[in-house]
């Protein structure tokens, strides 16, 4: 639209010479241009060099916020605001000086709200310079509209990536309040968890307070506006606090000393069941409209949702410990019946496990991996369930034969223990702890790092353990002559690094 009427100026102006000054049109030139002004609303201003004002062009309707009549004879940088004027007058300068078109896009404050104006001058004949100046308001307050709704995407977008990245719903609901401040703009906001046991609802998180640590008292549902929001499933709104009922129960803790005017309540509800209220405050007056509103209702969905999750996330993690819990008590279980079955070594699991334990965290190996070898040391003798009790039992030396059944305890353990998920990373010991150093082991012959570290721990504690103990058929070893033993094996039975660490633990431990 400017374009055009830019263009008819500078064909009539430029290119016919000088005009009068009752009239800035001339012949059919007139008739062309008096069209384009009774299509749009633009108003059209004549100007000498000076910026005095010496006519002016209205279309349909001026949308200017007073009569273009009583600019006449002034000029255009002394009738607007002084900020306004200083831009009119620093584009007729470029005008003049260059002959381009020059831009200028102003607000001005009226009583019934800021209006913007775009004016577009341009040079027309050598003595004078038209300006075009269109009332854009609406326009603008549609791109700041869709600026809003963009950056309100934006903050629902960062809430949902928060609530599936993190398992911390104070972090969760910290992201989500700073959001909700920022873009309902609001003085202060803050979560109310509901205590399914106490049945009340307990602050957790909370932004905009005078106060640097808020009360953190428990609230009765159905007491104060976020009780009475939770129990009747609904929104409070108290646009004015100060007028409030007199009979209405407020949470103290909430409102004293922070000059609060307006506030809402909003219950946090999924899947059917109340979650916590989420608060906001203001200390004037709060106007919402649609849009406002509609981001409230998705503000305290996402909080519901993140609330929700947690909770899940919660049980869940529960559940898992009760269950890990459940199981390593299996575990123990049957390792003391393993001992019990093989009453000559009673005692000897419980030792192995322990000293292993120790060995493992001086090898720097972490907690979460001692989980494992620990399983993994209480099961070490599993396999010997699929070995007859006359071989376990026998107190004369084995043949080779039974030596050959003895020596498949191992593979039964991994036969056993394999099919169960939660026991795989605890098989190493069970499977490999009869391998050696040298290769000369079973049941796979394995040599040096081929073979798994925590059984490589595992051999050296399990050895020293059965040979400084009691048996049926011989006496317990001097602490000192195991150690001679495992040294003197050092390379061959046993991982060199393993055995360092191990000896220089026992006598640390004295």
């Amino acid at each position: 639209m400017f374009n055009n009427i830019e263009e008819q100026l500078h064909k009539i102006t430029m290119g016919g010479g000088e005009q009068s000054d009752s009239s800035l049109e001339v012949g059919e030139d007139r008739i062309e241009l008096e069209a384009i002004f009774q299509a749009f609303s633009d108003m059209l201003f004549r100007m000498d060099l000076d910026g005095k004002i010496l006519g002016y062009k209205a279309g349909k309707a001026s949308l200017l916020y007073t009569s273009p009549e009583q600019f006449l004879g002034k000029r255009i940088q002394d009738v607007l605001p002084d900020d306004v004027g200083k831009q009119c007058s620093q584009a007729l300068d470029r005008v003049i000086q260059t002959g381009e078109v020059a831009y200028v896009k102003y607000k001005i404050g009226l009583p019934d709200g800021d209006r913007w104006f775009d004016a577009r001058m341009v040079k027309a004949g050598k003595q004078r310079i038209v300006a075009i100046i269109r009332d854009i308001t609406d326009h603008v307050q549609n791109q700041n509209r869709i600026h809003t709704q963009l950056d309100r995407l934006a903050a629902l977008r960062a809430i949902d990536a928060v609530i599936t990245s993190s398992f911390d719903l104070n972090l969760t609901l910290s992201v989500l309040l700073r959001q909700v401040i920022k873009h309902l703009n609001v003085d202060a906001a803050d979560v109310l968890l509901f205590n399914p046991d106490r049945r009340s609802l307990e602050r957790v998180v909370g932004f905009g307070f005078q106060a640097n640590k808020p009360q953190k008292n428990a609230l009765p549902i159905g007491q104060g506006y976020a009780g009475l929001a939770a129990l009747r499933r609904e929104t409070i709104r108290v646009l004015d606090l100060k007028n409030r009922n007199e009979l209405d129960v407020i949470q103290p803790s909430h409102f004293s000393g922070e000059d609060f005017v307006s506030y809402y309540a909003v219950p946090l509800i999924a899947k059917g069941h109340v979650k916590g209220v989420l608060e906001i405050f203001n200390r004037i007056p709060l106007v919402p409209d649609d849009e406002w509103s509609d981001l409230l209702a998705m503000m305290a969905g996402q909080a519901a949702i993140a609330i929700d999750s947690a909770d899940l996330f919660r049980d869940l993690q529960r559940s898992h410990n009760d269950l890990i819990i459940a199981y390593d008590a299996t575990i123990e279980g049957w390792s003391r019946a393993l001992d019990l079955h093989n009453q000559k070594n009673e005692g000897h699991t419980r030792r192995v496990v322990e000293l292993t334990e120790r060995l493992a965290r001086r090898m720097g190996i972490s907690e979460e991996d001692i989980l494992h070898i620990r399983r993994g040391a209480m099961l070490h003798d599993i396999g010997k369930m699929g070995v007859p009790d006359r071989i376990l039992s026998k107190d004369e030396p084995l043949t080779d034969d039974e030596w050959a059944v003895m020596r498949m305890h191992p593979q039964y353990a991994k036969e056993m223990l394999s099919p169960i998920a939660y026991l795989r990373p605890a098989l190493a010991i069970p499977y490999s702890h009869h391998e050696r150093w040298d290769g000369t082991g079973y049941p796979q012959g394995l040599k040096g790092d081929e073979i798994p570290l925590a059984a490589r721990i595992f051999s050296v504690a399990d050895v020293y353990d059965a040979m400084t103990s009691e048996r049926p058929h011989r006496s317990a070893w001097e602490n000192l002559d195991a150690l001679e033993y495992i040294q003197s094996h050092s390379g061959t039975h046993f991982d060199p690094e393993v055995v360092k660490v191990f000896l220089k633990m026992i006598r640390q431990e004295g």
